[in-house]
């Protein structure tokens, strides 16, 4: 595997785990669960801005790879679609650069 890869993969395991990892801190911290969670999203304009700058920015990743994978016919790099809603962009991204530069 490349060093490449290699990176793409590490970063792709700690898009899940890093945010994941403060997302349950806070739902403990609060009691609150994910509705909480949900709501601090929304807790004031900043929050809400890095929001929908996240969820555009995943929606785009979507279509990217769908449309790739639609020309590439790399069927598996559709995992990183729901890495990308269940887990984040920051999962998915790296997930999806992983799978997109391997060998056919």
């Amino acid at each position: 595997m490349s060093p490449l890869r290699m990176a793409y993969l590490a970063l792709a395991v700690w898009g899940a785990l890093h945010p994941m990892y403060w997302f349950i801190a806070h739902m403990q911290t609060t009691d609150s669960g994910l509705r909480g969670l949900i709501d601090a999203w929304y807790a004031n304009a900043a929050t809400t801005g890095l929001t929908w700058d996240l969820t555009i920015a995943a929606v785009a990743l979507t279509l990217w790879i769908l449309a790739e994978t639609a020309v590439r016919r790399n069927w598996s790099a559709l995992i990183a679609i729901p890495a990308c809603f269940c887990i984040g962009l920051s999962c998915a991204l790296p997930l999806y650069l992983f799978l997109r530069t391997r060998a056919p």
